[in-house]
């Protein structure tokens, strides 16, 4: 799947990345207040992924395509880089 990576934003907040093992950044996660609840949106992301229906494809503004990773109670967990194409940015 890749390589989590845990961090802490400039405003104090815990954040993952995922990262392919080609080192592209992969997925992005929202801030948490707590380390703690940053490695559950790990495991969320670990749970989560392997569905489909938990993808939201959208296309931004400049014409960019990204997605976002959802869990079982709909809740943003990660968002994607942006690609050129929808294609290139499928978890497969």
């Amino acid at each position: 799947m890749g390589k989590f990576i845990i961090s802490t934003r400039s405003n104090g907040e815990f954040q993952f990345v995922l990262k392919a093992d080609n080192g592209e950044t992969i997925l992005v996660s929202e801030g948490y207040t707590a380390k703690a609840n940053c490695h559950n949106g790990v495991a969320a992301v670990k749970a989560n992924s392997t569905d489909e229906g938990k993808y939201e494809k959208k296309v931004s503004a400049n014409g960019k395509h990204y997605f976002t990773l959802k869990a079982s109670n709909g809740q943003v967990i990660g968002t994607s880089e942006m690609y050129e194409t929808p294609q290139a940015g499928t978890m497969e």
